[in-house]
């Protein structure tokens, strides 16, 4: 059971979420779009919202400004955050801006608002789970775009509430969370989702 705990909470690392709610936008949107611009869009997606922060976060290891990839104390958070912050703003300048896809547009308008929560959290020393973060985020995402496009993703969003609690159970068990820090998480997930939704729905 330790060894499943453990896995979930690599399997849903933060750093997929994005991507992973881009996927479920081109396979729902009943919109036309170009093969070559999704395929596109999904590999500058990659390089940017994967690939990049790994090789960030070797740097910053490298430089001691990270002890692991777990990122304990608050200290360790501040660097990821903030040059994560820089990635979202290049991938709406970029990538994805409003006049090419407003769905996408406003649900990373919402990530860097989490992750700015999150990283002034982080100064004032309190550790908000990113896990509940990007998760929940993603989560009020595709209860936004079932309403928006008039899908029925009532399988999707039951297993996006078992993930989520597995999620959540698995950082508690590794003593990497509070419940407080969780449920801050998932405040900071979930409201710039449900809040900004109004722009484009």
């Amino acid at each position: 059971m330790d060894r499943v705990l453990r896995s979930i909470s690599f399997i849903f690392h933060p750093l997929i979420m994005p991507l992973l709610g881009v996927l479920f936008y081109f396979s729902k949107s009943p919109r036309f779009i170009p093969k070559e611009i999704v395929q596109a869009k999904l590999i500058s997606l990659f390089i940017l919202t994967l690939v990049l922060p790994i090789l960030l976060y070797f740097l910053l290891k490298t430089l001691n400004k990270v002890q692991s990839i777990h990122l304990k104390s608050t200290n360790e958070r501040i660097f990821p955050l903030a040059l994560n912050c820089v990635i979202v703003l290049i991938i709406l300048q970029r990538i994805i801006t409003a006049s090419q896809i407003i769905e996408l547009y406003y649900f990373f308008v919402g990530v860097l608002i989490s992750t700015m929560a999150c990283l002034m959290l982080a100064v004032f020393k309190f550790k908000a789970s990113i896990h509940m973060i990007s998760i929940s985020g993603l989560f009020m995402f595709f209860i936004n775009l079932s309403i928006h496009f008039s899908i029925n993703i009532l399988g999707t969003l039951v297993l996006m509430s078992i993930i989520m609690g597995a999620v959540a159970t698995s950082r508690l068990h590794l003593k990497a969370h509070t419940y407080t820090e969780l449920l801050t998480g998932v405040f900071i997930g979930t409201i710039p989702q449900l809040i900004l939704v109004t722009y484009w729905l």
